[in-house]
């Protein structure tokens, strides 16, 4: 498989579990229950937040792909990328991943995987 291909992939699996984040945010801050409407801010601008970086990682290797895989700084572009989702994935395996909903289990897998996938594509040929 050509290294521009897991390139795609990661980028597509990272922007797409992006994507996946905004859309419920009003019923996840809604799954709270009754907080104080400061907690229920600051939980949507979080949650919003990891969405749209999640977005924009995807979006950027994406484009450093299509742009030129090979150069040095998109090489640099996919090691900081994939060091920030392996950063996020071990935050979320202490944390979201010991909770009983399944989409929270599922980001440090999501997260790891879509590392791999970049640095694939970042060294293959």
């Amino acid at each position: 498989m050509s290294g521009s291909i897991l390139s795609y992939l990661g980028a597509a699996s990272v922007a797409l579990w992006g994507a996946a984040h905004l859309v419920p945010t009003r019923n996840v801050v809604a799954g709270f229950g009754d907080i104080s409407l400061d907690n229920k801010r600051i939980l949507a601008m979080e949650w919003i937040t990891e969405g749209v970086a999640l977005l924009f990682m995807g979006v950027l290797v994406g484009t450093v792909t299509w742009l030129d895989r090979e150069s040095a700084v998109s090489v640099a572009v996919f090691c900081l990328t994939s060091g920030a989702l392996l950063a996020l994935a071990t935050v979320s395996l202490f944390t979201g991943f010991r909770v009983s909903f399944l989409p929270y289990k599922l980001c440090p897998v999501i997260f790891g995987a879509s590392a791999a996938l970049i640095l694939a594509g970042a060294f293959i040929a």
